[in-house]
């Protein structure tokens, strides 16, 4: 098992927000956390960056404990962070920067024309469309030389055509690298498209309401467009938490 989380148990302000919560992961997978706002898989996600310590429970990466920072993980939140004043290249390296990497602009390079950034190195980033400042994000975190990566929300802020062509755009992207992936969403459509396995969660104290398994399908559009009776389930387990 690649990440095994084990009974993971979170209060704030004296509500339970997280309630031994299980799961695992294995190497190469895509597994997705949906829920209704506000139910903790933000948390979880913070939790795992090491942004949050306050936890009861063991989380283990390749059989090994793990507590706080991590360099397992590479974490990608919903805003890009670009750096407004910086270029492109200049914001995408700032991770191998900081640990002194020199060959970090060069594996930088080699990947601009992969991630559809090609002839846009030295602009900077109020010249680049929405989907294009994600793909530069979403750059910067595959450059950390990490085993795990952590995405919450990535394209919640695009519009609907640009959020389509990034999952077209990511889901391609995953058949290249497959790097071991935790997505956060609350898109149904976006879960089910991506994911080699979906983790359904209930309303706060959050626990995980069904797993649904997705690593045989053939994914495309028309594929997603058919799925309509897994849908109506998936709804149907988030509407009956919310309007419990």
């Amino acid at each position: 098992m690649k990440l095994s989380i084990e009974n993971l148990k979170l209060s704030f302000d004296n509500q339970l927000i997280l309630n031994d919560l299980s799961f695992g992961i294995q190497e190469q997978e895509f597994v997705t956390i949906l829920g209704p706002s506000g139910c903790g898989k933000s948390t979880i996600l913070n939790i795992l960056a090491g942004l949050i310590d306050d936890y009861s429970g063991t989380i283990k990466v390749d059989g090994q404990k793990i507590q706080g920072v991590s360099e397992h993980f590479a974490y990608m939140p919903q805003d890009d962070l670009l750096l407004e004043w910086r270029t492109i290249v200049e914001n995408v390296t700032l991770y191998g920067k900081i640990h002194h990497d020199k060959s970090a602009k060069q594996k930088a390079l080699a990947q601009f024309k992969t991630f559809g950034l090609e002839g846009y190195e030295n602009a900077y980033p109020s010249s680049l469309s929405g989907g294009m400042r994600q793909r530069a994000a979403f750059l910067r975190t595959s450059l950390c030389q990490a085993d795990i990566l952590l995405l919450d929300e990535p394209f919640g802020a695009l519009d609907v055509i640009t959020r389509n062509d990034m999952q077209d755009w990511l889901l391609n992207l995953r058949k290249q690298y497959n790097r071991t992936t935790l997505l956060v969403t609350h898109d149904i459509d976006e879960a089910l498209y991506l994911s080699d396995r979906i983790l359904v969660l209930s309303n706060k104290p959050s626990v995980i309401l069904k797993e649904i398994d997705l690593s045989k399908e053939q994914k495309s559009r028309d594929w997603l467009f058919s799925q309509s009776e897994i849908k109506k389930e998936i709804f149907t387990l988030l509407r009956g938490e919310n309007h419990a």
